[in-house]
């Protein structure tokens, strides 16, 4: 599809304030537009929605052709001037978003329609939480919304989405006219905890005996547990992860998401965006957990072993996580989507949003 690269163009006139335009156009790349330009407007707030991320996807070809993730991020200018930005990608699946639309699909096709291409908006192959229309001003807020809305139409999708959104995003959107769906999630919650036995202390006692227990038991697996960040994670490190990744990307997935080079990337420009823990033995990682660092919270992303070790991965995800958080002094641990699992291990439920815009109103209303 050859999306319209201006999609509108509104004037309107604030109280006491010269008359004003508002446009917002497609980009195909996020190289087609500078960084500076792009986390200026905000985006920076989450390590996921930053130029650098997004850049080290399609430049990896982790997004981009063939993989059913095509880029057209959405740029709002005012007066000519970038003052807001919406990561948006045209979808040929539902595969790597998280807020499953399976059914919708599949009913859709049951009365004749084509679901697939749509537009989505969000971070691909992550459930975090965090800002999806970036701008300081409700205005270019719902423009952005308005556009994906204008992209469905004009270019015969069934709709737009929006995944992972703020509450507040979700309260603008229901303004605009989108459906608005909440999910669950389990993050951990810092609580000013000056050690991790602070944070066992606020527990029953049943949870905090089960928990020592299951830290001894993982630490006891033979090898030692590093947490390596910035200039400590080395080319080689990557190359043990990618290991890791596939096993994981082999058997939840049918094929891993990310590419090799994205890891290379994210080395040159993020490592000090990463946390990794790894696990060794004899001085070989055989396990170890990805986390992006972010201002107020740290996400866990991706784990994997060559080696079967009783606990390890609680350890490696979640304890090691919760363990730097407190040391750090951030405020939350977001370690993926589902997992009832991490209720015993101190995460709470926690609510997520995400916003939909059906093209076909009798869909729609259903």
């Amino acid at each position: 599809l050859e999306f319209r690269r201006v999609l509108f163009r509104s004037r309107w006139m604030p109280i006491l304030q010269p008359m004003r335009e508002l446009s917002v156009s497609v980009l195909p790349a996020i190289s087609d537009i500078d960084p500076a330009e792009w986390d200026g407007c905000g985006a920076d707030a989450t390590p996921f929605t930053t130029h650098r991320f997004l850049a080290a996807l399609e430049a990896s070809g982790s997004v981009g052709q063939d993989t059913g993730w095509h880029p057209s991020h959405l740029v709002a200018r005012l007066d000519g001037r970038v003052a807001g930005v919406a990561p948006c990608y045209l979808k040929t699946h539902s595969q790597g978003e998280y807020i499953f639309d399976h059914a919708w699909a599949e009913a859709y096709a049951r009365v004749g329609g084509r679901y697939y291409p749509k537009l989505q908006c969000g971070v691909p192959f992550t459930p975090v939480t965090g800002p999806r229309l970036i701008a300081k001003t409700p205005t270019v807020q719902a423009a952005l919304l308005q556009a994906m809305a204008q992209v469905a139409q004009q270019n015969g999708l069934s709709g737009a989405h929006v995944t992972f959104c703020t509450e507040a995003e979700t309260r603008l959107g229901e303004e605009v006219g989108f459906l608005t769906r909440a999910s669950e999630q389990f993050h951990w919650q810092n609580q000013g905890y000056g050690s991790f036995d602070d944070f066992l202390a606020q527990l029953s006692s049943r949870k905090r005996k089960a928990i020592r227990k299951e830290r001894e038991r993982a630490q006891g697996f033979g090898g030692t547990i590093r947490s390596l960040t910035g200039d400590q994670i080395r080319p080689e490190h990557w190359d043990a992860f990618w290991a890791f990744y596939q096993d994981t990307g082999g058997r939840k997935w049918g094929r891993p998401y990310l590419t090799r080079e994205f890891f290379d990337i994210l080395h040159d420009t993020m490592r000090e965006d990463c946390l990794l823990v790894l696990a060794e033995r004899d001085g070989a990682p055989v396990a170890g957990a990805l986390n992006l660092i972010g201002r107020d919270a740290l996400y866990g992303r991706y784990w994997g072993c060559l080696e079967d070790h009783r606990f390890l991965h609680f350890e490696l995800c979640y304890h090691r996580a919760i363990d730097w958080a407190i040391a750090q002094g951030i405020p939350r641990v977001e370690a993926g989507a589902q997992g009832e699992h991490k209720l015993a291990r101190g995460y709470l439920p926690s609510q997520t949003h995400s916003l939909h815009w059906v093209a076909d109103e009798g869909f729609s209303n259903a």
